[in-house]
């Protein structure tokens, strides 16, 4: 079982940056690919980003591609998103997400998930 417990939400202007950190639980942290989605209102979850396990590889979705960063401190079993040049579409929910699997951790049908954090962006 893996534990998430996002933070770092807020409200910010567009053009701000915000930085998302995702805390899980457990000694098997980097045996985990990890990645954020979002959820709008009345919108489908979306993908926005994905780590591997050891931070070799990363993905991202083309919306937030060059303006977001993940990254992950295995020591500290947190994985961080920088957010950067924010714009009102990225108001949403965002979620942190475990799988042991590269490809599921991009999809949303990943195993473990946390409960979210909010962000939102003024225009």
């Amino acid at each position: 079982q893996v534990q998430l417990v996002e933070s770092g939400g807020g409200l910010v202007q567009a053009g701000g940056s915000l930085r998302l950190s995702c805390v899980a639980s457990g000694r098997t942290f980097s045996s985990y690919a990890m990645g954020w989605f979002r959820q709008a209102p009345g919108k489908e979850r979306e993908f926005v980003a994905a780590i591997s396990g050891r931070g070799m590889t990363t993905d991202y979705a083309d919306r937030v591609e060059g303006r977001f960063t993940i990254s992950r401190d295995n020591a500290k079993n947190t994985m961080y998103l920088q957010m950067n040049s924010l714009k009102p579409e990225d108001t949403a929910v965002y979620y942190c997400n475990a799988d042991r699997s590269w490809i599921g951790v991009r999809q949303s049908t990943s195993d473990y998930w946390g409960q979210g954090t909010q962000v939102t962006v003024s225009s």
